[in-house]
Order: structure tokens, then sequence, then C-alpha cells
């Protein structure tokens, strides 16, 4: 396990999360009025998502299991590894869901989604990266 890019990365990941934690608004109805806002949240949340997908598929590659074929299935597959626990694979899943939203533009972006991940969820980034300094304690 490559110790410095999985700090690095985790480095990066915090900076999302307090930029997230600085710009969230107190409501929906100011982040809707807000376009500055809306790619300053929407960025960061992209790419602390991209972030823990990274440091999945590196900690996978540390294991016996298979590439996994979707970013997705990286924290599925850490799950079964017993890093992260059920409910953490699957708000990172739906995490994963709305990256996809954003970068693919699949569809128009929910603003309201984006006002929960940022005020509900925004936590969840935490509670995967105290998962992966867990794991990298023990090895």
């Amino acid at each position: 396990m490559d110790r410095e890019l999985i700090e690095n990365k985790l480095e990066s990941l915090r900076r999302c999360i307090k930029r997230v934690e600085e710009k969230r608004p107190k409501s929906l109805d100011t982040l809707e009025k807000d376009p500055d806002l809306q790619d300053i949240l929407t960025l960061n949340i992209t790419r602390a998502v991209q972030l823990c997908v990274d440091i999945a598929t590196h900690l996978i590659s540390t294991t016996d299991s298979p590439p996994p074929p979707t970013m997705g299935k990286a924290f599925e597959t850490l799950s079964e590894l017993g890093i992260i626990d059920t409910a953490l694979e699957t708000r990172m899943k739906k995490a994963v869901g709305f990256r996809n939203i954003v970068v693919h533009n699949y569809e128009q972006i929910d603003w309201a989604i984006l006002y929960a991940i940022t005020t509900q969820h925004n936590r969840d980034f935490s509670d995967f990266a105290r998962a992966v300094i867990r794991v990298t304690e023990r090895t």
C-alpha cells in the first residue's frame, strides 16, 4: 500500500469537505439562486467522490480481490473486505450516482439533492476517511 498516496488523497478530501462546510448555504432557496455557490459545492462534492473512489481502488489493488468494474462496485468490495460497513457502502454508492449525473449530464441537477448532500451527508466523506485511516494503521 502506498501510504503517501493515501495520505495525499485524504488531505485533498479533507480540503473538499472543509470547502463544502464553509460554503454550504443556510437554505435551499439560497443555493437555487446562486450559480457560483452551485458550482463551488458541485465541484467539491464531485472531487470528494472521485477521491474516495481513487482511494477505494488503491486499497482493493493491495488485496486478492479483482479490480471493480464500476465506481459503485469499489465501495461494495470495500464492504466485503470489512473496510467500510454496508450503510456507508450504500451512501457512497449514492454519492457516485450524484457524481455521475453531474459529470455526464445524465439529467438536470436537482439542487435539493445537492443541498441534502452538503447538509446531511457531507459527514459520509469523513466517515469514509476514518475507515481508511483505521485500515492503514493496521497494516
